[in-house]
């Protein structure tokens, strides 16, 4: 589905242009676009290297099996063909609390991990599996408890209530998910997509697939490395205490600041560097040689970022070519009428459209929109809901699948994009209810 949709937006790309005397900006826009998509990949190495080197260190001192064994159960209902025990829920688990906390940068290694784990459970590389699908569909609905982007976004044009938006975005972001799942299994069981999908591997492949909670082939084997060393474990609670005094401390400090403020000071400040020191110091404290851990981790997140690319170029220059063509306006035009109709005023469509399309074009589209029309104002709350209930999906999709050569993505795009579609709608519904 995915290659017949590149080629028809392609063509209709050109042919919109041609019509419409935007050739050129057609033709710069495909420059600009692939030499964007490749500082992009290239400003993802970094990022890439370091966190898959954390994983690698939380990989190592057992903390991902305790995830997995902690909340796997619960994650196995949606993925029956992933063992709970596998380095795949793991890193699930990681991505989607990091999706869910606002750490996106954070979560694009952990689902990169993620889908290579899945993928050696694959009987058919290069072909996108139920549980695949499954993943990507619960990455684009986003759901989200901390959006700090977008309130931390709204403070800075003057909102005088930046976290309105907690609300609204929960429910927006809660539907989309439960449509995402939804589809992801219910398409999975029409015949055009149950006949694509890859055989199971035999239990001897994929370590007694059968017995699931025997499964745990992972890194850290070395019983030594599993015990916590007495002294390094009170260091760690020395180090929690006098880290947890320092927030107290910064709160303290921003009294005078408004409560929105504060919580949006600590959640965008503190919340990554939390995060690296939870997984750097669970590994220290059990004996884990942590150095060289992160760096084994990173050699294999910088060969991850090169890989993507490719996809990377080809997403992201056909997105570029729409926009260029007056693609987007024309949609505009033609859905506004109808969309006024449940609410959405044609002044948030744009940023609706652009959501599931390119992440920094929405997000300046946001923030443009907030300024002309107030961050408080009932459009400024709805592009503001819909920036952090919602994903990127064709940009999610190009790097989760290109890590791992996915090229046939069977029902995944029809999935994501009916969550994205119900994240919108919701988001619509919520914001008239609570600001109309």
């Amino acid at each position: 589905m995915l290659n017949g949709l590149i080629v028809s937006v392609a063509l209709a790309s050109i042919l919109l242009a041609a019509f419409s005397g935007q050739m050129q900006a057609l033709t710069d826009s495909i420059l600009s676009s692939a030499r964007n998509a490749v500082d992009l990949a290239i400003g993802l190495v970094g990022v890439m290297a370091f966190f898959l080197g954390l994983f690698r260190i939380a990989e190592d001192a057992g903390l991902l099996r305790h995830l997995a064994r902690l909340v796997g159960p619960m994650l196995h209902r949606l993925f029956p063909s992933v063992p709970v025990g596998s380095p795949a829920m793991s890193a699930m688990i990681l991505n989607i609390s990091s999706n869910m906390l606002g750490l996106g940068n954070a979560a694009t290694p952990f689902g990169i991990k993620a889908m290579e784990e899945l993928d050696k459970l694959n009987s058919k590389p290069g072909t996108a599996t139920n549980a695949m699908v499954m993943f990507l569909a619960i990455n684009t609905s986003a759901l989200a408890i901390l959006p700090s982007g977008a309130v931390g976004m709204r403070a800075s044009v003057g909102s005088e209530d930046a976290m309105g938006i907690f609300i609204p975005t929960w429910f927006a972001s809660g539907c989309a998910t439960l449509v995402g799942i939804t589809a992801a299994v219910l398409l999975s069981r029409l015949w055009i997509y149950r006949s694509t999908e890859p055989a199971a591997l035999p239990a001897a492949d994929t370590g007694n697939m059968a017995d699931a909670a025997d499964y745990a082939p992972l890194a850290f084997d070395a019983p030594e490395a599993l015990a916590p060393k007495p002294v390094r474990r009170w260091l760690g609670r020395l180090f929690w205490l006098g880290l947890a005094g320092l927030l107290a401390r910064f709160v303290w400090d921003g009294r005078t600041e408004s409560t929105a403020d504060i919580i949006t000071d600590v959640t965008s400040a503190w919340m990554l560097p939390t995060l690296v020191a939870t997984l750097v110091l669970y590994g220290w404290v059990r004996g884990v040689r942590v150095y060289d851990s992160l760096v084994e981790g990173a050699k294999q997140g910088f060969q991850v970022a090169i890989r993507i690319i490719p996809y990377l170029v080809a997403i992201l220059v056909v997105v570029g070519m729409f926009r260029a063509s007056g693609g987007i306006d024309l949609i505009v035009v033609v859905l506004s009428p109808f969309t006024a109709i449940i609410g959405l005023p044609a002044e948030a469509l744009p940023m609706a459209l652009l959501r599931p399309l390119t992440g920094t074009g929405a997000f300046g589209v946001m923030t443009e929109t907030m300024q002309v029309y107030g961050a408080d104002s009932v459009v400024g709350y709805m592009v503001s809901t819909f920036q952090g209930s919602t994903e990127t999906t064709f940009y999610t999709l190009a790097v989760y699948y290109g890590a791992v050569g996915i090229r046939e993505t069977r029902h995944t795009v029809p999935a994501c994009l009916l969550a994205d579609t119900a994240g919108i709608l919701g988001a619509v519904f919520i914001v008239n209810l609570m600001f109309g």
